[in-house]
């Protein structure tokens, strides 16, 4: 009996050290995946009244001031929701664009984080924890960084081909869902369940077109845009015209700096609309 005792106590303990041995291989510690590392957009809006001629083009004085040419790209933008905006509501969007003499449409497919008090590291963390990280090539993520707010955008974009569209023409409501669709990035498609960022689109209309300008400068050393939106007013009657200055940078210590010296710059020329840029807001809201 005292052998049976000892033998069995010896086998007791030779399993637990067994089991504790398998659980420490079996079970290393998992590491997931860093934040992605965004870059930076400033965007600031211009008042229209101060910077636009009758004619809604820039004044030459903006121009100097920026070492701008004339001459415009132009750009001409549509976005495709359901009637009930559910992408939209969803945080996405799905845009598709046509810019002078570029032959094929360009497809941009966008998920957006709000940034709250400024705490960027928590949005890239919310955006991680909902599949966008550092190991996801398939998507670039920008902080767009306006007057007083700043927004995490994450985006992939992708051309399509339509026959019988030229110039600065887009594709009819029905050749943008095929568009959207045959491109559509997995995790769009996948957002709520599987297909249904699919669904959304096929069942989505037209917000939009806008027919935007772009001149392009130079501020402080770094290339700057000033673009034009005549975007459908409040009352559906007639158009407010947007203008928004931009430039992008790698670093958010440059971005910074430099989005204070555009506004006290601007500012002091009058020229400074001291509002943060809702364009998609205004298009998803008036069309």
């Amino acid at each position: 009996m005292k052998w049976n005792k000892a033998w069995t106590g010896a086998m007791v303990a030779a399993v637990s050290t067994l089991l504790v041995g398998v659980t420490l291989w079996a079970a290393p510690p998992v590491k997931s995946a860093s934040n992605m590392v965004p870059d930076y957009e400033v965007k600031l809006l211009m008042n229209p009244t101060a910077v636009l001629n009758s004619d809604h083009k820039l004044k030459s004085g903006v121009r100097n001031a920026f070492d701008m040419p004339d001459t415009v790209t132009k750009m001409n933008v549509l976005f495709m929701d359901t009637d009930n905006r559910d992408l939209y509501d969803n945080g996405w969007s799905a845009r598709i664009r046509k810019i002078e003499d570029k032959n094929d449409f360009e497809l941009t497919y966008k998920k957006r984080y709000p940034i709250v008090n400024g705490n960027i590291a928590a949005a890239l963390t919310q955006a991680n924890l909902e599949g966008f990280d550092s190991t996801d090539t398939n998507y670039e993520a920008q902080v767009e960084w306006g007057y007083l707010n700043k927004t995490l955008s994450i985006s992939t974009k992708k051309t399509g081909k339509k026959s019988g569209y030229s110039g600065m023409d887009l594709p009819s409501a029905k050749d943008s869902r095929n568009l959207l669709t045959a491109n559509i990035p997995g995790k769009l498609d996948r957002w709520l369940y599987t297909g249904w960022g699919t669904v959304m689109l096929n069942d989505s209309r037209k917000y939009g077109p806008v027919l935007a300008k772009r001149y392009i400068g130079e501020w402080n050393q770094t290339e700057l845009y000033i673009e034009i939106w005549p975007i459908k007013d409040a009352d559906g009657t007639g158009t407010e015209y947007i203008v928004e200055a931009s430039f992008k940078t790698a670093n958010q210590t440059d971005a910074a700096s430099k989005q204070s010296q555009l506004i006290s710059y601007l500012q002091g020329q009058g020229w400074l609309l001291a509002q943060d840029s809702l364009k998609t807001q205004l298009i998803m809201d008036r069309y």
